[in-house]
């Protein structure tokens, strides 16, 4: 298993994460154990994993399954990665705007502690476009929405993402470019809205404790609250990779992690107050207090779809578009195809990584032979395509269990001693090319 220096701050030899569930159990959300402990088992053999065998050499491969948590570094970078290559393929090819909508810092504990008012921030921050789309422009446009609640110093911080498209569709089914977004007017709306939402969304006696915090909230900012949409430069294929890449990344990269001690944890953050990269150092219990705080909760979509690219009625918008742009010969809707998910084997070889089935010794190619799941915490034999992987798996799962014992196996390797050389070699050259 490579190393992972996240794994390391969490469950090493000073079982920090056993501490802390010991010391914050009650107030820990199940979600988060659940994820927590799901990071802690990818890519360990002893939770399951693929058998393949070198076509050529003989040479053995157990290749262990991943998580696929939202929790883990590892899993979470390369569904980010093939997500934004699927979304590159499946939006329409138009100019897009990357729209930032943040709040109050004051009001930041608020969603923490209410979290159900997350669903509610992202259907606003739509609606409050799709609506100034649909008054001024005429239009419905597309737009696909992201909820980041982290900072760069992995605070909480929930603020929105979004992916517009500059145009949509309108009454009579053609689309019209519009590429204006009033700044002024939307920062003082979304404030409007952001400060209604926390008002409805809880009781009354909440309402009269955060009054003051919604009112300073209200004095601090004149303006109204930050609204960001840069113009995108570039081709159009490579701005929707990046922005998508953007919208679905981590609360943390392991690259950002500088040092850990087994007691303090060192980062490294961009100020956006400077602009410039600086370090933070803190315990361990903080750390993480702060890392699982960005876990969503069960079910929670932390992307969703709207206007035409709502899964209500991005079909029918697609099917509408393809025949006005027969008549308009502007080509804005791909030719309809089958979107796939690459493979952990494709993953690599786009990464610029070599083939991982080629074997590198003598580069020919590994086979599949089988595979070991868990099943109600115990491993089984999932796959073995003959008698000898079979066994050979069954060997495997004995060895990584501890269930076979010291004398049994002292046992084994004396017979193992007692057969003829040429026997074994025999015997595993089967086993090999089965």
């Amino acid at each position: 298993m490579e190393k992972n220096i996240l794994r390391e701050i969490f469950f090493d030899k000073h079982q920090h994460w056993e501490a802390f569930k010991k010391k914050h159990g009650a107030k820990i959300r199940p979600i988060v154990i659940k994820e927590v402990e799901k990071f802690r088992d990818c890519g360990d053999i002893k939770k399951g994993f693929k058998l393949f065998v070198c076509e050529g050499c003989h040479d053995v491969r157990k290749v262990p399954y991943r998580c696929k948590g939202r929790f883990c570094t590892t899993c979470s970078v390369g569904e980010s990665e093939e997500w934004s290559r699927l979304l590159t393929e499946d939006v329409l090819q138009v100019n897009h705007r990357h729209v930032i909508f943040t709040i109050d810092e004051g009001l930041r504990d608020v969603f923490l502690l209410h979290r159900h008012l997350l669903k509610d921030l992202m259907d606003a921050a739509s609606k409050l476009v799709m609506g100034f789309f649909q008054k001024k422009a005429k239009v419905t446009p597309g737009i696909i929405s992201g909820l980041h609640t982290f900072g760069s110093r992995v605070n909480f911080n929930p603020h929105v993402h979004m992916l517009v498209t500059m145009g949509g569709l309108t009454e009579k089914g053609e689309w019209k470019a519009y590429d204006f977004l009033p700044f002024t007017m939307l920062r003082k709306q979304w404030q409007t809205v952001v400060l209604k939402l926390i008002r409805k969304g809880i009781s009354e006696e909440e309402k009269k404790r955060i009054q003051p915090r919604l009112q300073q909230a209200f004095t601090n900012n004149g303006e109204g609250f930050y609204v960001y949409a840069p113009k995108q430069k570039g081709k159009v294929k490579e701005q929707l990779r990046y922005i998508g890449r953007y919208i679905r990344r981590p609360a943390i990269g392991i690259n950002r992690i500088e040092a850990y001690d087994g007691q303090f944890v060192i980062f490294k953050y961009k100020d956006k107050t400077d602009g410039k990269e600086k370090t933070e150092t803190v315990s361990v219990e903080e750390f993480i207090s702060r890392l699982i705080r960005h876990i969503p909760d069960e079910q929670f979509k932390t992307i969703r779809h709207y206007g035409m690219y709502s899964r209500r009625t991005k079909k029918l918008c697609r099917k509408v578009l393809s025949a006005w742009q027969r008549k308009a010969r502007r080509w804005i809707v791909k030719v309809k195809k089958v979107l796939r998910r690459q493979t952990w084997r494709e993953r690599i070889i786009a990464s610029g990584q070599k083939d991982p089935l080629v074997c590198p010794k003598c580069e020919c190619y590994y086979e599949y032979k089988g595979e070991v799941c868990l099943e109600d915490g115990k491993l089984e034999i999932k796959v073995a395509l003959c008698r000898t992987t079979r066994a050979y798996l069954e060997r495997v799962m004995n060895d990584l269990t501890g269930i076979q014992t010291p004398q049994k196996r002292k046992e084994k390797e004396e017979k193992c001693k007692s057969k003829p050389v040429q026997e074994t070699e025999r015997q595993l050259c089967l086993f090999s090319v089965s």
